[in-house]
C-alpha cells in the first residue's frame, strides 16, 4: 500500500493512494484509524513531509563502495566502521517533495545531495533481535541528505552541514510491504543520472542498524531512520532539479534555490 500525508481544503491528513486518487484517513496509518469515503485527485493535493517524527535517526557511512571511492579520491586507504554508528537530524529541515532546498548565501560550492533510503517505524521498539526489527517498520520512504561539506569538515558538530532549514527533503509517500533486496537507487541532477546503486549494498543491514540502536534508545510509531548514502554525491548549485528514485517507491524531487 501508500500512504501519504497531504494537505487539502485547509486541512492535513493522511491517505491511502490508489493510482491517481487519495482517499482521506482519520488517524496514523500505523495507529488506530479508519478509511473515510472523501477522495481527492492526487494532481490536486499538496503532498506533505509522509511523517513528522518525534526522533530523526540517521545512519552514516553505511555502504562499503562509498567509503573506497572517497578514500581513493583522498589518496588514503580505506576506513570501515566497526559498528552501527548513529547520528541525529533536526526536523526544522525537513521538506516535502516538490518544495525548494535552499542554499545559504554564504555555503561555499560544495554542496550536495545524498539519497537514502527511509525506514518508518509502526511499532515501539526497544531490545529488538535483527530478526524482529523489520516487524517494527511500517513502511518505507527516500530521503535527501543535503550536506554542505566545507561546514561538515571544520564545524564542530553538523548542526548546521547537515541540518539547516530546507536540508532534509522526505518523500514522497510511504510505501508498506516493499522488498528492500529489489531495491536500486538512481540519482539524478537536472535529468542526468549522477549515481545508480543497489539500496541495500549496505556495511550494516537495516535490522542490524535497528536492532543496535533499539539497545539503548527506545524508537516510537512515526520515527524514521535514513540508511545512508552510496557513491560520490556532485554538488549542486542554484536553478539544479535533483531527483532520488527507489525502486518500488517512487521518486522524490527538489529543486534547488540559492536564499
Amino acid at each position: 500500500m501508500k500512504w501519504c500525508r497531504f494537505s487539502a481544503g485547509g486541512e492535513t491528513s493522511f491517505g491511502l493512494i490508489d493510482g491517481d486518487t487519495v482517499r482521506k484517513a482519520t488517524g496514523a496509518p500505523w495507529g488506530p484509524h479508519d478509511l473515510t469515503a472523501q477522495t481527492f485527485a492526487l494532481r490536486d493535493v499538496k503532498l506533505e513531509i509522509p511523517v513528522v517524527p518525534s526522533t530523526f535517526f540517521c545512519v552514516g557511512v553505511n555502504y562499503k563502495d562509498h567509503v573506497e571511492r572517497m578514500a581513493a579520491r583522498r589518496n588514503t586507504k580505506p576506513s570501515y566502521p566497526p559498528r552501527p554508528d548513529i547520528g541525529y537530524r533536526a526536523n526544522n529541515a525537513l521538506i516535502a517533495h516538490g518544495e525548494n532546498i535552499v542554499k545559504p548565501r554564504d555555503a561555499s560550492d560544495q554542496f550536495q545531495y545524498e539519497g537514502e533510503l527511509v525506514a518508518v517505524f509502526g511499532k515501539r521498539c526497544r531490545n529488538v533481535s535483527p530478526a524482529q526489527a523489520l516487524d517494527c517498520v511500517f513502511g518505507w520512504t527516500i530521503g535527501n541528505d543535503v550536506s554542505e561539506r566545507t561546514w561538515q569538515a571544520n564545524d564542530r558538530t553538523l548542526w548546521r552541514a547537515k541540518n539547516c532549514d530546507t536540508f532534509k527533503p522526505m518523500g514522497p509517500w510511504i510505501v508498506t510491504g516493499a522488498d528492500i533486496d529489489a531495491m536500486v537507487t538512481t540519482i539524478r541532477l537536472n535529468g542526468r543520472v549522477t549515481e545508480t546503486f543497489r539500496t541495500n549494498n549496505m556495511i550494516f543491514d537495516a535490522p542490524t542498524y535497528i536492532s543496535e540502536v533499539s539497545k539503548y534508545c527506545t524508537i516510537e510509531p512515526g520515527d524514521v531512520m535514513w540508511m545512508g548514502t552510496d557513491g560520490i554525491p556532485e554538488n549542486m548549485t542554484p536553478g539544479d532539479v535533483c531527483e532520488i528514485e527507489i525502486s518500488g517507491i517512487g521518486v522524490l524531487r527538489n529543486p534547488v534555490v540559492m536564499e
